[in-house]
């Protein structure tokens, strides 16, 4: 379970890990498994833990007052899930993360990664290219959601992403995209004409 993050680590650094540091990184990270719909978690807990995404789907979503979802992000393998805001004030979740399919994960703590990363510096620079790509797909969304036609954005999604469009089905997309489902089917029966 373990060779799919160090693989991911050993992808982000200029250095592969020495097999003392594979040791402390297979130490740490813990396995979770996670059936589906199962939280991750909950609104108004504080995250406790960053899980890699060995296998399986996630979402990460916040409900308003209405009780419609709106979610934030979609995960998958090779990705990152926890609420990083919860984790680093340590203040309650505005966030719900739960499987969207059944996942296994690779848990941490935050003090865990902290310690890890003063032990292993390929982390260091992976949480930075993490950070830098995180950036870029963030201030890129919100530009597109403040400038873009609901076409256009379901068009970069579908190119950047075709494997979200495989495994999470229209409202959720559509809800990510910050489009309603039915926008989204319109949209969809256009593009196979």
């Amino acid at each position: 379970m373990h060779e799919k993050l160090i693989a991911y680590i050993n992808q982000h650094t200029s250095s592969p890990l020495s097999k003392e540091e594979e040791d402390l990184v297979i130490a740490t990270f813990q396995p979770k498994k996670l059936r589906k719909k199962q939280y991750f978690l909950q609104e108004g807990d504080v995250c406790k833990f960053a899980g890699f995404i060995v296998k399986g789907a996630m979402r990460q979503y916040s409900v308003d007052d209405k009780g419609a979802e709106h979610i934030v992000h979609l995960y998958i393998e090779n990705y990152w899930a926890n609420d990083r805001e919860s984790s680093t004030m340590l203040t309650p979740s505005k966030y719900n993360i739960d499987a969207w399919e059944d996942t296994d994960l690779l848990i941490i703590t935050r003090a865990e990664m902290l310690d890890l990363m003063e032990k292993i510096p390929a982390l260091v620079q992976m949480i930075r290219s993490m950070d830098e790509r995180n950036a870029i797909a963030n201030q890129r969304r919100l530009n597109a959601t403040l400038s873009t036609t609901a076409e256009k954005r379901y068009d970069e999604f579908a190119k950047n992403h075709p494997q979200f469009i495989q495994r999470f089905p229209q409202h959720l997309i559509a809800s990510f995209l910050g489009i309603t489902k039915e926008t989204l089917s319109r949209i969809r029966k256009q593009s196979l004409k």
